[in-house]
């Protein structure tokens, strides 16, 4: 296994663990690479050092992955909050009647639009066995409901 430090072109430093430095090329070439901060494909490799530890390296290293994860957490919560603006902005909340719906546009007895819900396993399930594209949607990106929602259900 080797690690190279890259950066990607907004300047994010990090590291990733190839096989060997043939991978790394391939991967680049093919255009594998994207950063772990931002996920811009733009990325190179860095200027490495070799691998002296010390004290004050293991400190300096730590303070920095922390630093790194703190940046990492601020992005996916700015990117989860983009991604709940546009759900709530184009999409429905049909809370426990999303298999009816999704199913009755499936089948043209409703117009096809962005909806968002609950259903059990079963109905899901149910759903996938007739044809019916759907996708769990992860908590983080699930728009809070607003006081209009709660006074619909």
């Amino acid at each position: 296994m080797i690690r190279y430090d890259l950066i990607c072109e907004k300047e994010h430093v990090f590291e990733a663990w190839f096989s060997n430095s043939s991978d790394y090329d391939r991967q680049e070439k093919e255009g594998l690479l994207c950063c772990a901060v931002c996920a811009s494909s733009e990325v190179r490799k860095t200027i490495m050092a070799p691998n002296v530890t010390t004290s004050r390296k293991k400190e300096q290293t730590r303070e920095t992955h922390q630093k790194s994860l703190s940046v990492m957490s601020a992005e996916a919560r700015k990117m989860a909050e983009a991604v709940k603006a546009e759900i709530r902005k184009n999409c429905e909340n049909v809370g426990d009647k999303f298999a009816d719906e999704a199913r009755a546009m499936h089948y043209g007895e409703k117009e096809s639009r962005g909806i968002y819900g609950k259903a059990s396993l079963r109905e899901a399930s149910e759903l996938a066995e007739e044809g019916v594209s759907i996708a769990p949607l992860p908590d983080v990106y699930v728009p809070e409901e607003s006081k209009s929602d709660k006074k619909l259900n």
